[in-house]
């Protein structure tokens, strides 16, 4: 096991920034067209982080022109090029997928002071 942890080490990412579920988080993502390049921001409400090491993954989730939009996203991927939180969400729960049936205000999440 000491082995699999020293080859997968490396190609983790040690920047990664403090977040949890319940946060306002904007992940950028490096997007290929063609032979272009371009990096695309995807900004919501991380509501579940998956698995660990290498594989973790974040879901977010975001209402854009009120149909609600998840994506989940591998951390450590070479196509993620950033994640930054935007503000803290106080929340009492590991997975936040009841607000999947929310709509409105009513799927905000409070801020944590």
């Amino acid at each position: 096991m000491d082995l699999i942890n020293a080859l997968t080490q490396q190609y983790m990412k040690p920047e990664l920034p403090e977040m949890n579920v319940g946060d306002t988080v904007r992940v950028t993502v490096r997007i290929k067209e063609g032979n272009r390049e371009r990096n695309q921001a995807f900004e919501g409400t991380l509501i579940a982080k998956k698995h660990g090491g290498i594989n973790e993954t974040i879901t977010v989730r975001r209402i854009s022109y009120g149909v609600g939009c998840e994506k989940v996203f591998p951390v450590h991927s070479p196509t993620i090029v950033s994640v930054e939180t935007v503000r803290k969400g106080k929340v009492r729960r590991a997975k936040l997928y009841y607000l999947r049936d929310r709509v409105g205000k009513a799927a905000k999440v409070r801020e944590k002071l």
